[in-house]
Order: C-alpha cells, then structure tokens, then sequence
C-alpha cells in the first residue's frame, strides 16, 4: 500500500464511529423476523434518530397528506428497510458533511451531485418496477456513491487540486485522473468507509464498482448499473458538481439492460430538480 493510501486509511479509522443505535436498528432490520415495535424500542430510547424518521415521515419528501405523531405508525408507513436506509444514510452524512479543508470540490456542489444520483435512481427503480421496499436502498447508495472523495480532499487536498486539473487538461473522467496521480480511486476510498462502518456488502459494492460495472460479479447488478446511469446524467446535465467534467461516456448496453434509453432521461431533467429539493431533509442531520 503506497503512503497515500496508508495516510487515508489512518484518517479513516479515525473517524467517529458510527452511533449505536445505528448498529442497532441495522442489526434488527436485517433478521427477517424483526417486527416494527422491535425497532420502535430502540429508537424511541434515541431521541436524535427518532426526530429524524418523524421528520422524514413528515417531510415533502414522502408528501403525505395528514401529520404523523406515532413513531410505530411511521416505521409502518416507512418500512423497515426504509428506516433502516434513513438511520445509516444520516448517520453517515452527519460524520461527513462538513466543510472541513473542502478546498478541491465546492461542498454544496458536491451533494446537490450526490443527491441528484440518489433521486435518479429512485426514479429509474421507481419505473422499472422495483420492489417498494427495496427502491429506498437506491436511493441511498446513489447519495453515498462518490463518499471516498471527501477523505481524498481532506487529506490529500493539494494532490487533488492537481488531479483535477490534470482530468481537465486531458479530458479524462476524474477516476482515470487519479489512477495516474494516486495509482487508486476514489471508489477505493469509499470502499474503505463502506469496511469500517459496516455500512454493508450492497452499498460497498456500488461505491467500488460505480465506475467499473463490467469488473462486477456479485448480485447487485441491477442496483449497480442505476446507479451508473443516473451519475452519469447527474454529470452529463451538470446537476451539481463532482469534479468530473469529462465523464466517460455511458455504455448504451447499461441502458438496454435496464430498459430505459436517453429520451426517458432526457425527460427525467424536468422533475429531478423538484426531487433534490425534497431530498435534502436527508442533509439536515
């Protein structure tokens, strides 16, 4: 492992952990027999997690009609994956949202871009028909995809000053950038994050693998290539900014898989903006 590497793994596992209750409500959505007042007994013991699912379940995001008061009642209207995906997405976000030597990647820029990826692939799950209890885990690992760009601008922030502007000056996607400076991307970063918070085998596999799909042979292949997709129209529409002006052209066979082509996307600029908007509860952690 070069020096670089070993310098970003040290400012990793030196990041808060995440909270327990966290841990927790994973650990109980993940036993098939879990039940909504299981979880309604750890969070209710949680009063920082509990404002957030109220918040959500209330929230334009999910636009419902009447006021929810009862945690249980909003963990059954959510659930349990979608709560789940709620307590690890701001558990994450909190430990990294901040502005902290952010001196390559406009911080603002930066998550309008990951929440564009996020709502992006909802709406493509959305459309093909994907399980309702599952399209909230697109979502989430479209919003924590680019997570191993935050370490690299915050430990290595004039090496990637540098990356950047080589990525302009040859037009190349900004992974391809740093294979050149740092012999690593940062979807190997991200795949650090993913390993030592525990966030899971799916989201570790996006993070990894948004960039190389073809190299991928696990079962998250449908998820993967959403979220190809939908980064690459986050780049290609200049919603937010990532770093990456020059993003390698998506495979059209991405699209055939999924069955979607560009005017479906074309289409999907009109309301993605509405979207991001309605997301950013997931910002205020």
């Amino acid at each position: 492992m070069n020096d670089q590497m070993e310098d970003l793994k040290k400012y990793i596992q030196k990041m808060p952990n995440l909270p327990v209750t966290v841990t927790k409500v994973i650990d109980i959505c993940n036993d098939p027999k879990a039940s909504p007042n299981d979880l309604n007994k750890v969070i209710s013991i949680d009063p920082v997690l509990m404002g957030r699912v109220m918040k959500l379940i209330n929230s334009a995001y999910y636009g419902l009609n009447d006021k929810i008061t009862s945690l249980v009642r909003a963990i059954i209207m959510l659930g349990l994956n979608t709560v789940k995906n709620l307590a690890l997405s701001t558990a994450v976000l909190g430990n990294l949202n901040t502005s902290e030597r952010f001196q390559t990647i406009n911080m603002e820029g930066f998550w309008r871009h990951s929440l564009c990826v996020g709502v992006t692939a909802r709406m493509i799950a959305v459309h093909r028909g994907v399980d309702s209890k599952l399209v909230e885990g697109y979502f989430v690992a479209g919003l924590l995809h680019d997570v191993g760009k935050i370490p690299l601008n915050n430990v290595r922030a004039d090496d990637y000053i540098v990356t950047m502007a080589e990525a302009d000056r040859q037009h190349l996607p900004l992974y391809r950038a740093e294979e050149e400076i740092f012999d690593f991307t940062h979807s190997a970063v991200g795949g650090l994050i993913a390993e030592y918070w525990n966030l899971g085998q799916e989201i570790r596999d996006i993070i990894v693998y948004h960039h190389d799909p073809d190299s991928y042979e696990g079962n998250k292949t449908d998820m993967l290539k959403t979220i190809a997709a939908a980064n690459y129209f986050a780049n290609a529409y200049e919603i937010g900014f990532s770093g990456d002006r020059y993003p390698e052209i998506l495979d059209a066979a991405i699209l055939d898989d999924l069955g979607i082509d560009w005017d479906f996307l074309d289409d999907l600029e009109e309301n993605v903006n509405g979207e991001i908007e309605k997301a950013k509860v997931f910002l205020e952690t």
